[in-house]
């Protein structure tokens, strides 16, 4: 992705668990929520590049160009997800997630598009939530990455919950050729493109 001749701000961000990706509040129920300028003094008129949903948690784009931020949210960028799930998921599961599943968006049933899912047989060396999941004391537990070109809300945790292995955590690690790499969550890294 390259920087248009405008003059644009653009940033990486790895959004804690806990914030909404956004900036103000809209509405009496999120007056207590934590939002994404607490973590750092952005420019006036930037925008998140799609959402992590509260749960969620991993690498956030933002910019001040929309036209660059409608180009990342198109179909033509990869979202790549590591997905902690609650179970040991088997082969007829991911082959489902592969060739899309049906869940509930808008009210209405989808169909997800076909998308790449495989096994992470080493378990992701993220820091520690701000919020414990459960251990395996209650249960096994197995990572997989999930790479899609859409975004439907809560695409990925509804996914996993119809094919029996619901989402206990969801770590964005790419979006496009831009990787969270070694971040610490809540760091903020200016970008001269995106």
């Amino acid at each position: 992705m390259e920087l248009p001749k405008e003059n644009h701000s653009h940033y990486a961000i790895y959004k804690p668990y806990g914030y909404l990706s956004q900036f103000v509040n809209n509405g009496p129920k999120q007056g207590s929520k934590k939002l994404l300028g607490e973590l750092y003094s952005f420019p006036e008129g930037i925008m998140s590049i799609g959402r992590l949903d509260e749960k969620s948690e991993g690498l956030l784009l933002l910019t001040t160009d929309g036209k660059m931020s409608n180009h990342v949210c198109s179909s033509k960028i990869e979202k790549e997800y590591y997905a902690q799930l609650d179970g040991v998921i088997t082969d007829e599961a991911i082959k489902r997630l592969k060739q899309g599943v049906e869940i509930g968006f808008e009210g209405k049933k989808y169909t997800t598009q076909p998308c790449e899912v495989k096994l992470l047989h080493k378990t992701p060396s993220f820091p520690v939530r701000s919020k414990k999941i459960r251990d395996e004391r209650h249960g096994p537990t197995t990572w997989i990455s999930v790479v899609l070109r859409e975004g439907k809300f809560r695409q990925v945790r509804k996914m996993t919950s119809a094919v029996g292995f619901p989402t206990l955590r969801l770590v964005r690690v790419r979006v496009g050729d831009i990787l969270l790499g070694e971040m610490d969550v809540g760091a903020v890294k200016e970008m001269k493109t995106l």
